[in-house]
């Protein structure tokens, strides 16, 4: 019985996973970075047990996907912007060490997407990549049901590919990053940034308040989800044309509106992919649920130590 614990900047949330993807107990924990590493490992091993209590089940391998970065070969923690003093601490060496049993890490978009190509929307896809829109764009890429990795193990930051380079600043150092130009925060930003000071939307805005506002026909929030559709569309044709891969797969929290949206993302690639067959690309919404990261942390152990397949 395999347990995936899955390390966010405001939460850590495990559970046992079956061999089918399917939660049988789960339970989170704030992460309280400011409080330290220690505290945070020893809060995770404490629920950890309380899940496997409540399944009557002992836990025979874990598999950890954590906001990165992250060494998934050291497995430990690099400089994150939630945690940052947790740098150079080691969950995997932690975890084993406590339960006795093998241990795999992988930055968590990566784990979400180990997680759909095997037991979600990017089942028996040779060539997936995986795309979550939220706070921020992560993305991965999965060929032959492996992660693919750059030099040193890294996991390429494909949300910070530049789409404009006279766009708005970026937390990498850059302008006009596609994060910068279409995660959830560029909405309400580039509302803030154009919409009359007398806009009586200005206070508390977020991407979701925005889709909520679009959908009731206000007309500033219309242009500001066109103006996402514009952007979320040419970072993907960048991806369709680059990779070809032979599906993406669209998760996160700004994909909760998603139908506000695909039109126009597969108009864009439409007209941007000339010369590679865009057609047979097939672009779809993840399948896992609000346990995506976790199933695919589960997921981790099983590409790590049984090849892939849970039967194994």
């Amino acid at each position: 019985m395999i347990a995936g614990v899955d390390i966010g900047g405001t939460k850590i949330a495990v559970g046992l996973v079956d061999e089918t993807g399917r939660v049988l107990s789960r339970a989170e924990t704030p992460t309280l970075a400011d409080r330290g590493y220690a505290e945070a490992i020893d809060r995770t091993t404490e629920i950890l047990r309380q899940v496997s209590d409540k399944a009557g089940q002992k836990i025979t391998g874990i598999g950890i996907g954590s906001t990165g970065p992250v060494d998934p070969i050291t497995g430990e923690i690099g400089n994150v912007n939630h945690f940052p003093k947790w740098q150079g601490r080691n969950p995997v060496h932690d975890l084993e060490s406590r339960f006795k049993v093998s241990v795999a890490m992988e930055n968590d978009a990566d784990a979400a997407a180990l997680g759909e190509a095997g037991w979600g929307a990017g089942k028996n896809k040779t060539r997936l990549m995986y795309v979550t829109v939220g706070t921020g764009i992560g993305a991965a890429l999965v060929i032959d049901g492996q992660i693919y990795r750059g030099v040193a193990h890294s996991h390429p930051e494909i949300g910070h590919h530049v789409i404009d380079p006279s766009g708005p600043p970026c937390l990498c150092g850059f302008r006009g990053c596609w994060e910068s130009l279409a995660a959830g925060p560029a909405m309400a930003n580039w509302i803030k940034s154009a919409a009359p000071s007398d806009y009586p939307h200005l206070r508390d805005l977020t991407g979701k308040r925005v889709c909520e506002l679009a959908r009731s026909g206000d007309p500033i929030a219309r242009k500001a989800v066109e103006r996402e559709t514009y952007y979320l569309g040419l970072g993907l044709a960048n991806l369709v044309t680059l990779f070809t891969p032979d599906a993406i797969v669209l998760s996160g929290s700004v994909m909760k509106s998603a139908d506000l949206f695909l039109d126009g993302i597969r108009n864009r690639i439409a007209e941007s992919c000339a010369f590679v067959p865009w057609q047979k690309v097939e672009i779809s919404l993840a399948s896992l649920g609000e346990d995506a990261n976790l199933i695919g942390a589960a997921r981790v152990w099983y590409c790590r130590f049984a090849g892939g397949h849970p039967n194994a």
